[in-house]
């Protein structure tokens, strides 16, 4: 009877703690003691979700100098499957994948935390906080003080209804009355009271927007922001996206300095209405304007940034910037007739034609989505050929005339900062543009070439949010594989391929999946391509001596987690690799190889220790990508014998019957969205090695490739021609493109 009484007045000394908490933080600290004495526990950790990101984040107490644990709302982790299932888990052995799988076949316990706190989760619970049906928040309790095992009797009970109250009191605390649009932040402890009160008259001061003082100054994420805008005008908060179409209906007699002034753009047309972005959603005299000006009263009002919806009035009205001319109206203004007459240029790179001319080549370059743009002087036909790479294919943009190639060279090499008195040896450079609220970096290398010229291609650079690693177009069992492996704690995963075949954007989807503010990550790289939050990043430069095997050096004597490098290009860089995966951290890097059995045999060839490499391997991806068949516009038909023999014979008559019956297939046709090609964008195929016993055996006796392969494949492994007849059949794409890339 003592012990019920003990629990009761507990429980009432918690839930009052709760509920007359002022925020998050308060709450967490006021309660924690008494909670791990109550269950007599060794840790307390309270998570709160971020429903835009579909991921929760633990709360701090204060003066606690560990970073917030981040970890997604799924079947991932212990507290994230209480969160998604909205219930409660009692596990007495976190380690116990048995048990866990009794719970739920996805059910994994996130061993990184465990890392970075230096614990080792034994007993757990972890109760979901509910206010009418929405998640607020998840309590978890952690290891036993007295080592008993799984939590018995009242004591799941009794956390549900902590639970309980947590869910009432977060509610309330997220939906209360706020003074000011921020203290949403300071509720989830992401920046102090004081510092936001000093943030305001400072921003004033600086001449920008509180929005951008908070971001610069305190390293406050977009993300962050965009949620405590939602919270306080209880509407979506919209980020500016590349490529969003033209309103152009929407836009009539609308004035793009008006736009700019009033801070509100429409922004698209939906079924339900209009979807419109301002700055100041209570502003109830703006929004009256607003239904007069668009004559509708069916609009979905969202919050957005200052700088997003001039970036938005910018795209929407790219004449104000950016020359609209074509380019033969730019090349009317030249002199023809006298160009013909003389081999020299008669227009210096500074003129404002050829710079005008240059602009609209980039800038065609990028919103036709191309990934090269290639400068052509044609010696034989005189004429300066461009071309753009579109989904890996080359297509012709424009001819210019021959006598202006070198005005055109010169002008793009003062853009990228390079001699341009030099036209013997090749160069290489960058360029930053910035066209319509555009930020484009593009790669410049100049070749000599016959004839007394020079060609020019310019790479634009990748850029924007890091892609997932579910877009990366893995099959099912790729996915869960490659998970597997990338959540080890130390050893190393290889990305291989030709160049330009994807490799640095699924190792930066991989570093996103691992990258957690508890976690270390170093990369490097050549060029920086890709740029993430939390990852701190290195680029080298070998005409100094900086290459990558000093880079990794430099990594290992600074508390690094996880190590990305960009290739792993000579006996060096690989042999610091496989050290630095044996040695307690995970490394991930490229290779420029053809499969992933062929990986395994080059870098033994380079001069590797196999028996080394054999137990620090921990698998190697490697992929191509194959264009995509257009959505608008593919079509299905019914394949005849002969292409169901080809994918057959191709898959491997032996495994071929795991892809079920085959009864249609999508051909390309052609429409305007994809201009008449019948192909728009492209996904990666895969071939996924992962080290088994039986492989690392083979490594260590260096056998050949094909024996290493044909035990990969009896052990699971699928070959890039495989995957890519499997997304044959699932309407991805079609036969002729994946033999193209899979058969070279």
């Amino acid at each position: 009877m003592e012990e019920i009484l003990r629990f009761q007045r507990a429980l009432q000394d918690i839930t009052n703690l709760i509920h007359t908490a002022s925020d998050l933080r308060q709450i967490y600290t006021s309660t924690r003691q008494l909670i791990q004495d109550l269950f007599d526990v060794e840790s307390v950790r309270l998570y709160v979700p971020d429903q835009q990101k579909k991921e929760m984040f633990s709360v701090l107490g204060q003066g606690e100098k560990v970073n917030s644990i981040r970890l997604p709302i799924d079947s991932r982790s212990i507290p994230g499957h209480a969160a998604q299932a909205l219930t409660l888990l009692n596990i007495a052995d976190a380690y116990d994948s048995g048990e866990l799988k009794e719970i739920d076949e996805e059910l994994r316990h996130n061993t990184s935390v465990d890392r970075k706190l230096g614990v080792r989760t034994r007993e757990v619970m972890a109760a979901a906080a509910v206010y009418e049906d929405e998640l607020t928040g998840v309590i978890e309790i952690i290891n036993r003080r007295n080592g008993q095992g799984r939590f018995v009797d009242e004591e799941p009970v009794l956390l549900m209804e902590i639970a309980e109250s947590l869910g009432i009191a977060i509610y309330n605390l997220q939906k209360k009355k706020r003074r000011t649009k921020f203290d949403y932040l300071v509720d989830l402890g992401t920046i102090k009271q004081s510092d936001l009160d000093q943030s305001w008259p400072e921003a004033r001061k600086s001449g920008v927007t509180i929005e951008e003082y908070l971001m610069r100054i305190f390293r406050v994420s977009k993300a962050d922001i965009g949620k405590a805008l939602e919270d306080y005008y209880e509407c979506r908060f919209v980020q500016y996206e590349d490529g969003q179409p033209v309103p152009e209906d929407l836009l009539k007699n609308l004035r793009p300095e008006f736009l700019r002034r009033e801070l509100w753009v429409p922004l698209k047309k939906t079924a339900k209405g209009i979807v419109l972005l301002m700055d100041d959603p209570r502003n109830i005299l703006k929004k009256d304007q607003i239904i007069s000006f668009l004559k509708s009263k069916e609009i979905e009002f969202c919050v957005a940034l200052k700088e997003d919806i001039i970036k938005y009035v910018d795209h929407f009205y790219r004449r104000s910037d950016v020359d609209e001319s074509t380019v033969n109206e730019i090349l009317g203004r030249i002199d023809f007739e006298a160009a013909e007459e003389e081999e020299e240029d008669l227009v210096p790179e500074t003129d404002s034609v050829i710079m005008q001319l240059v602009n609209k080549i980039i800038y065609d370059g990028y919103l036709s989505r191309a990934s090269d743009i290639h400068i052509e002087p044609n010696a034989k036909k005189k004429t300066l050929d461009i071309r753009f790479r579109i989904d890996g294919d080359c297509m012709k943009y424009e001819s210019l005339p021959y006598s202006y190639r070198a005005a055109t060279a010169s002008r793009i090499k003062i853009m990228a900062n390079l001699d341009i008195t030099e036209r013997r040896l090749p160069q290489d450079g960058k360029i930053r543009f910035r066209k319509a609220g555009n930020d484009l970096e593009l790669r410049v290398a100049t070749i000599p070439t016959q004839g007394n010229v020079e060609d020019i291609v310019m790479r634009i650079l990748a850029k924007g949010e890091t892609m997932t690693l579910k877009q990366m177009a893995l099959s099912a069992g790729n996915y869960e594989n490659f998970v597997k492996i990338l959540e080890k704690p130390y050893g190393i995963i290889l990305v291989v391929g030709p160049t330009g075949s994807g490799k640095t954007t699924t190792l930066h989807a991989a570093l996103r999946h691992l990258n957690t503010p508890g976690t270390k990550i170093w990369t490097a790289e050549d060029p920086v391509e890709i740029t993430q939050e939390g990852l701190r990043q290195v680029q080298v430069n070998p005409k100094i001596g900086f290459d990558f095997s000093h880079a990794m050096r430099s990594f290992l004597r600074a508390d690094p987690d996880i190590i990305m490098v960009g290739e792993m290009r000579d006996y060096e860089t690989a042999k610091i690799g496989v050290e630095a995966s044996l040695t307690g951290h995970l490394v991930l890097s490229t290779l420029h190889t053809n499969s992933a059995p062929e990986t395994i045999i080059r870098l033994l060839d380079m001069g590797i220790d196999p028996f080394n490499f054999a137990d620090s391997l921990l698998g190697v991806l490697a992929q191509r990508l194959v264009r995509v068949l257009c959505k608008a516009c593919k079509e299905a038909y019914e394949p005849d014998a002969d292409v169901l023999n080809d994918m057959c014979h191709g898959y491997g008559e032996e495994h071929f019957s795991e892809l079920g019956e085959v009864k249609v297939l999508c051909r390309p046709k052609g429409c305007d969205k994809c201009n008449n090609t019948g192909y728009r964008g492209r996904m990666g195929v895969h071939e996924l090695l992962v080290s088994s016993d039986q492989i690392k055996k083979l490594v260590a006796r260096r056998n050949s490739v094909e024996d290493i392969r044909n035990t990969a494949v009896s052990e699971g492994m699928r070959t890039l021609l495989q995957d890519g007849i499997r997304k044959v059949l699932e309407g991805h794409t079609d036969l002729k493109q994946v033999l193209a890339v899979c058969m070279r």
